[in-house]
């Protein structure tokens, strides 16, 4: 069985380690389990590469990837609607000006 550390880019800290379960919940927040069940919850965070040669799991944090998660799976069901794209829209361009 793999046991990963998780490393954030962002700033190339460890998250946590011994981690087992790496995996979304209905609400597009990332669950890192150990081999107890316990672990943490990353509200916003996308899985950039894992490693099971080293036994890493690099990941990045952002406000942006929830809600870009959450208009990607809405397009792939038919469940986006235009406001949903406006609002992400405005969520970039927010983003552009700081």
């Amino acid at each position: 069985m793999c046991e990963f550390k998780v490393i954030k880019k962002n700033n190339n800290s460890l998250v946590t380690e011994d981690i087992v379960v790496l995996s979304y919940d209905d609400d597009n927040r990332l669950i890192l389990k150990d081999i107890l069940g316990s672990g943490t919850i990353l509200d916003s965070a996308m899985i950039i590469d894992v490693n099971t040669l080293n036994q890493t799991c690099t990941i990045i944090e952002h406000s942006l990837i929830k809600d870009f998660i959450t208009l990607i799976k809405k397009s792939l069901t038919g469940e986006l609607n235009d406001a949903e794209i406006t609002e992400f829209q405005a969520k970039i361009d927010n983003l552009k000006q700081s």
